[in-house]
């Protein structure tokens, strides 16, 4: 599902997305609060959000509330802004891509199937970016190992547990329980999850 205040942008957003194969746009809305009502009738799996709209209620506020109306529904932000802040709240408070539009030919699609899989995904340079910005109430996590803080860490930045066994030369076994651990200690039970606890930790700080 698409949001955007502008028609031909979702107009050609619809484009691309349909021409992707294995997706397709079920529906639009120019604001959010109509997006939160089409995501009720429609209960789509991933809803691309415009993160700057026009009317009473933001998307920032929206994106928290999506899963109230359908709760498959995975959010991911298409925007503009490419201050790694909006990025940082996005994914705070519930979204789990991040896309600037100026990169929506060449990384939307991938974002939508990430997040369609439960993935996260942002913009790589904005991902660098968050990793070299830790927030202030940055701490380590209660309990996990130096080696649960990495996976974790390159968890929240959107690499795939294949990715993660090659950057930390394990097996993609020893991630997967490596992540298993994580939730476990941390009783968290999604990506989204893990992504906005690492995020509140400041865990994206660059290792030295």
């Amino acid at each position: 599902m698409l949001a955007d205040d502008h028609a031909v942008v979702r107009s050609g957003l619809r484009l691309l997305l349909d021409a992707a194969g294995g997706m397709r746009v079920v529906a639009e809305a120019g604001d959010a609060q109509s997006a939160l009502r089409t995501v009720l009738g429609h209960k789509p799996d991933v809803l691309v959000l415009d993160l700057n709209m026009p009317g009473g209620l933001t998307s920032l506020d929206a994106i928290p509330r999506v899963g109230e109306f359908s709760n498959g529904t995975r959010v991911v932000v298409l925007t503009m802004q490419d201050n790694p802040e909006f990025a940082r709240r996005a994914l705070l408070v519930g979204a789990v891509g991040y896309v600037l539009k100026e990169a929506a030919d060449a990384e939307l699609v991938e974002a939508v199937r990430r997040a369609a899989a439960g993935e996260t995904y942002v913009t790589p340079r904005l991902g660098a970016a968050l990793a070299t910005a830790p927030e202030a109430s940055a701490g380590p996590p209660d309990d996990l190992s130096g080696r649960e803080v990495e996976v974790l860490r390159l968890i929240a930045l959107g690499h795939t547990n294949a990715e993660i066994a090659a950057q930390l030369y394990l097996s993609v076994r020893t991630v997967e329980s490596h992540r298993a651990h994580i939730q476990q200690k941390l009783r968290l039970s999604s990506r989204a999850e893990l992504v906005r606890y690492a995020l509140g930790r400041g865990l994206l700080e660059a290792s030295p």
